[in-house]
């Protein structure tokens, strides 16, 4: 046993000395590379990027097919991408299109491209109005049926890319169509066609002023009223505090006003419009022709209000109020109202061209009171420089003149359109073919 024991310890001795040894070499390894700097998982690091070279160097070996097959794919991607966003947006667009109610208005004139013509009918229906704007207004119970309060003309020269606004008097005298004759009479105030509907309407104007209408839209007073709520309201300023008692317009301070809804309609619809000059109050007196005014006004406000919201919830909040009050013809495709809005995204509101036919009147006529006549020949002017070749020199059915009688207009030629002619007040009765141009008054509002 003494003998295993010594055995044993030599064994230990031995395998001792063998890990001192190995415990020198180690140390002796490290003193050597203290100099070198070390980096914590190094064989790891060494490891991928000898990966990455092979991989470059496969890559380097690639062949021009492939290279193009893989630019290929990436742009298809993109491509595609922006397919699904954008028509996602016409999908979009076109159900929001759909929810507008169409009307039939047979009696217009096809478009076959080039400048298009677009009656825009103001109706003075109270249906769908509520609170505030219908205490204003009135409700469709207080006041029934529908008469056209503007009568807008939209002439848009996509080539040009101008539009021009031309705008007739609702109490401008004119011929009633055969299917009016009889609830009517031969003569009558134009936006008495529209009680019987927008086809007689355009048929009233084609007939009357030889004015090719190929769309129609027709807006009514909560169309308005949602139209301008939603966009957040439109912003006018007003030289002096305003009022009109027709209309519930109401403005106590001058300066640039946030105008809601029922605020902007109480101005778009004054006829009766009273402004205040040191505490005392004063009446514009020019009716139908001031309203005119400050619906153009309103209309460049209205734009630049557009121009200024980009933010989605907004643009969303403007699409969905407009099949509440809005209606369109069937004729008025989805494709040409994308295509005007993409050309027209950007227009200048400055740049609108606001017009007024000229009209005269002679007092009270039996048995409609007091309208107005077609003042020619200052009205043919207007309408072959803005209209030119397109307009119908030799109508079926002239409006009368004061005499009562139903003749052709006179034979004019074209001259420089005017950028805006709106009269203050009625015109006058003038031997001269040229139109009239005054700067509206300064006590209307305008755009801020």
């Amino acid at each position: 046993m003494a003998g295993d024991d010594d055995t044993g310890r030599s064994k230990r001795g031995g395998g001792r000395r063998g890990e001192l040894e190995g415990l020198r070499k180690l140390e002796g390894e490290m003193e050597s590379s203290s100099s070198k700097q070390r980096v914590p998982n190094e064989e790891g690091l060494a490891a991928l990027g000898a990966e990455i070279d092979h991989g470059r160097s496969r890559r380097r070996r690639s062949s021009p097919r492939v290279r193009r097959r893989r630019i290929l794919l990436g742009g298809l991607a993109l491509v595609l991408l922006i397919v699904a966003f954008f028509g996602g947006g016409y999908l979009y667009l076109r159900y929001r299109f759909d929810q507008i109610k169409k009307i039939d208005v047979a009696t217009e004139t096809d478009y076959h491209g080039g400048p298009l013509n677009i009656l825009v009918i103001g109706s003075d229906s109270r249906a769908g109005l509520t609170g505030s704007a219908e205490a204003q207004a009135g409700s469709a119970a207080q006041v029934t049926g529908q008469r056209s309060d503007v009568d807008m003309i939209m002439h848009l020269d996509p080539s040009k890319g101008t539009i021009a606004l031309l705008s007739i008097p609702r109490d401008t005298l004119v011929s009633m169509s055969p299917d009016l004759k009889s609830q009517f009479g031969t003569f009558n105030r134009i936006n008495s066609a529209f009680n019987s509907g927008p086809d007689q309407l355009v048929k009233v104007i084609q007939d009357n002023l030889g004015i090719p209408i190929n769309d129609t839209v027709e807006v009514d007073f909560s169309g308005f009223v949602g139209m301008v709520d939603a966009l957040g309201g439109v912003k006018m300023n007003f030289p002096f505090p305003a009022r009109d008692a027709y209309s519930g317009l109401s403005v106590t301070q001058p300066g640039c006003q946030l105008l809601n809804g029922g605020q902007a309609l109480s101005v778009a619809r004054s006829r009766h419009y009273e402004y205040q000059v040191y505490g005392g109050w004063y009446s514009d007196g020019t009716g139908d022709f001031g309203r005119i005014q400050r619906q153009d006004a309103f209309l460049k406000a209205l734009i630049s209000s557009a121009h200024s919201k980009i933010n989605p919830l907004t643009i969303n909040a403007f699409l969905g109020s407009i099949p509440q009050g809005v209606k369109l013809d069937t004729k008025f495709g989805f494709n040409t109202l994308a295509s005007l809005a993409l050309k027209y995204h950007s227009y200048d509101p400055n740049s609108l061209a606001s017009l007024t036919l000229p009209t005269k009147s002679v007092g009270y006529v039996s048995p409609w009171g007091d309208v107005l006549f077609v003042d020619q020949p200052a009205a043919q002017q207007m309408l072959v420089n803005v209209f030119g070749s397109e307009l119908d020199t030799n109508p079926a059915t002239p409006p009368p003149n004061t005499s009562l009688e139903s003749v052709p207009p006179p034979t004019v030629t074209t001259t420089t359109v005017p950028a805006s002619t709106s009269s203050a007040a009625t015109s006058k009765a003038t031997s001269s073919p040229a139109v009239t141009t005054t700067t509206a008054p300064n006590y209307n509002p305008a755009p801020c």
